[in-house]
C-alpha cells in the first residue's frame, strides 16, 4: 500500500502553463510509474491518456490549486485507490430518520 501513496498522474489532455511545463488536463487518473494502466484498470495505450511523471496525484487535487487549475474530472475509483474515504462527502443529512 505504501507504493500507491507516490502515485504520478495520467490524465485525457494536456496544457502548458507560461513557464513551459506540460501539465494534466481534462479527466485525470492515478498512475504508478512502471505500469500500463492506471489504479483503476483503465490500460493506457488504449484509453489514450497521456503520463505525468513529474505530477504528483496530489497536486491535481481541486484543494491543492497547484496543478489542479485544467483538471475537471478525478477519477472516483482512483481516488478510493488513493485513500479518499466514503465518508468525506461534502453533505451532511439534515434529518435522518429514527
Amino acid at each position: 500500500m505504501a507504493k500507491t501513496k507516490q502515485a504520478s498522474v495520467a490524465a485525457s489532455g494536456t496544457w502548458t502553463d507560461p513557464d513551459g511545463q506540460r501539465l494534466p488536463s481534462g479527466e485525470a487518473h492515478a498512475w504508478l510509474q512502471g505500469t500500463n494502466q492506471t489504479l483503476c484498470g483503465l490500460a493506457l495505450s488504449r484509453s489514450r491518456l497521456l503520463r505525468f511523471p513529474h505530477v504528483a496525484w496530489q497536486d491535481v487535487q481541486p484543494e491543492s490549486g497547484g496543478s489542479a487549475d485544467y483538471i475537471q474530472r478525478l477519477c472516483p475509483r482512483c481516488a478510493a485507490a488513493m485513500g479518499r474515504r466514503r465518508d468525506e462527502r461534502p453533505w451532511t443529512r439534515e434529518s435522518p430518520r429514527p
